[in-house]
């Protein structure tokens, strides 16, 4: 059998292949990651990976069994209780990561809906700015989404969602801060709303909640995002970003345990037992807990404190080092850790053409859409790389402006075009195909992109091609549709031509 080894392999060659086989992973221990991973230093990881060792094997699925495991959870649950301001009578639990911790969310608010209310057709109001896991635990558990647009602010439209919430309504939604730009929703608003509609406000705080507490602590002026604004019923937080626990380890916690008791699963009869569980997960990993408690105990409140006020410093200098930058502007103006930037002059200096020639220079860069920009998530770790990344990036825009064809060569022409392309189902669905078969027995790495060896414009049509052609009755007519796209999405043509694309299909549909 070719998948399975014969015979085992000496401990320490099987240590090299995973040395050999993480090479070309994103250099996060040098500090040229902005996203995905939360990396302290060399010392403070092992440190955390001797805690997570101790408890590798245990197993939280029985919380009379392992009661170590047990009180570390309480001991977090607390901790994060004390920092959030959830007040006496709070109840939550540890998850395995933020997209578990609103997953549950959503089903705890659903169900409570459904008890208290006989909610049938049970909605949640949300920003178009939300993070993913809250659509996907909507998709998961049959909640429709109404999703609310930004105001002036670039965040959610308080108006619109007052206008939004129905008897339908299980839950509100505000973000501190929101993914995309690092903006906090405004919680006092939608805490107002909530009280005076009846319906719970849940704050996601998966990144902010263990960096936006410690910030104001250390001085920073913030708007209300915890329990102290009155309305807000939920919120989930993730250690494992600027907690820096071990991966995966989050919280999700309510004010009120009637909310986390629908949120907790029972099955009283089942033949192997009376089985309850808080979460998704049966079996809990030992390890994550020990590891997120022992992180706590070695960071303390002043190191925690310590640790904002460089994130701050950073975020700072980041956002000073960009706005120097011609050609480049800030979305928004957030005051937290995450920023987004995009170009001016879209025309002569493709954005995503500027994250290529980043990700040539060894950063590793997230690309957003509507609008195109990029993404950093700054760290208490980023302090010596700081002006690294600047002095690059500047360097990237200069090399890019007045070069629109590199929107087609690289990364940049998949997001400078699958990003504008008006046929939005259709992408869907043949990202899905792609994205399914990356995961079929013996598939190899996923790419979204496509036209390996293909340059200009090509590269563009290739990609499109991928994608659309073979869903289309007409590809003469869509070939035309795709040029407008193609360059509406560099802004070389007039604004428009990407919907000018959508008229030539619909046209060609009609005959």
């Amino acid at each position: 059998m070719k998948n399975i080894p014969e015979y085992g392999l000496p401990y320490e060659e099987v240590l090299a292949k995973l040395d050999a086989y993480g090479a070309h992973d994103p250099d996060y221990k040098s500090g040229k990651t902005w996203s995905l991973v939360y990396y302290k230093d060399k010392e403070y990881t092992h440190f955390l990976a001797e805690a997570f060792e101790k408890y590798m094997s245990a197993n939280g699925l029985n919380p009379t069994a392992f009661r170590s495991l047990k009180r570390f959870e309480n001991d977090i649950i607390a901790f994060t209780a004390e920092l959030l301001h959830a007040g006496e009578g709070a109840a939550g639990c540890v998850t395995s990561c933020g997209t578990e911790s609103c997953m549950l969310a959503v089903k705890a608010y659903r169900d409570f809906a459904r008890q208290k209310r006989h909610v049938t057709r049970p909605e949640m109001i949300v920003s178009e700015t939300a993070h993913v896991a809250w659509f996907k635990g909507a998709e998961y558990f049959g909640v429709k989404v109404r999703v609310i647009p930004l105001d002036e602010n670039k965040t959610i439209d308080v108006k619109k969602v007052r206008r939004a919430v129905n008897s339908n309504t299980v839950m509100i939604l505000g973000s501190a801060p929101e993914y995309p730009h690092g903006l906090i929703d405004p919680i006092g608003a939608l805490g107002a709303i909530g009280l005076e509609k009846g319906v719970p406000v849940h704050v996601d705080g998966c990144v902010g909640g263990y960096l936006l507490p410690f910030m104001e602590q250390a001085g920073a002026q913030l708007p209300p995002f915890d329990f102290r604004v009155p309305g807000v019923t939920g919120m989930t937080a993730d250690i494992h970003k600027y907690g820096f626990a071990a991966k995966g380890c989050s919280c999700v916690i309510y004010a009120d345990p009637k909310y986390f008791r629908a949120q907790c699963f029972v099955k009283h009869d089942w033949p192997g037992g009376v089985f309850a569980s808080p979460a998704f997960l049966g079996t809990r990993p030992g390890g994550a807990y020990a590891a997120a408690w022992a992180a706590i105990q070695a960071n303390g409140r002043q190191g925690y404190i310590e640790m904002a006020k460089k994130t701050m410093e950073n975020a700072d200098k980041m956002r000073a080092g960009i706005r120097a930058i011609p050609g480049l502007e800030l979305i928004g103006a957030p005051v937290c850790s995450l920023i987004s930037y995009r170009s001016t002059d879209p025309v002569n200096c493709n954005i995503f053409a500027v994250g290529d020639k980043m990700q040539e220079k060894g950063w590793h860069i997230d690309r957003l859409q509507h609008p195109d920009a990029l993404h950093a998530m700054i760290t208490c770790a980023h302090t010596d790389v700081i002006d690294a990344y600047l002095a690059d990036l500047r360097a990237a825009v200069e090399e890019v402006k007045g070069h629109p064809e590199l929107a087609f060569k690289g990364d940049a022409a998949t997001y400078s075009v699958v990003g504008h392309l008006p046929f939005k189902k259709l992408v869907k669905k043949n990202v899905l195909d792609i994205f399914a078969k990356g995961y079929v027995v013996g598939a190899g790495d996923i790419e979204l992109s496509e036209g390996a060896g293909v340059t200009g414009s090509e590269k563009a049509d290739a990609i499109i091609n991928r994608l659309i052609l073979k869903d289309m009755a007409k590809p003469g007519l869509l070939k035309k549709a795709v040029s407008a796209v193609k360059y509406g999405a560099v802004g070389v043509a007039s604004a428009s031509a990407a919907a000018v694309g959508a008229k030539l299909i619909l046209k060609g549909r009609k005959k």
